[in-house]
């Protein structure tokens, strides 16, 4: 049997702790069925919501359903790096060391 169809989900350009909440109610409600994150809006990330985005990959991964971050602008990526996370997007091709 093959994997649904993912589901999109657009992030908000700030998610910030007032963000939090609908984040999280968001991500319960798309709980159990592969997920794409549209993170090219978002130009603020806090601390309460990449818990949230770590916890959601956990969950996906746990569950065997596809977890995805995509297409994520310069400040999600650089507000990953600054607080520790990068991995939590897979690097680009052209991020990768050449071998």
């Amino acid at each position: 049997m093959s994997e649904p169809s993912p589901r999109t989900l657009a992030l908000a350009a700030c998610l910030d702790m007032t963000a939090a909440s609908s984040l999280a109610q968001d991500l319960t409600g798309a709980r159990g069925q592969p997920l794409i994150l549209d993170a090219s809006a978002v130009r603020r990330l806090g601390g309460q919501c990449v818990q949230l985005l770590l916890a959601a990959r956990m969950a996906w991964s746990q569950d065997g359903v596809g977890f995805e971050i995509a297409d994520p602008s310069s400040e999600f990526t650089e507000a990953l790096a600054l607080m520790g996370c990068p991995d939590l997007i897979p690097a680009s091709p052209a991020q990768e060391p050449a071998l």
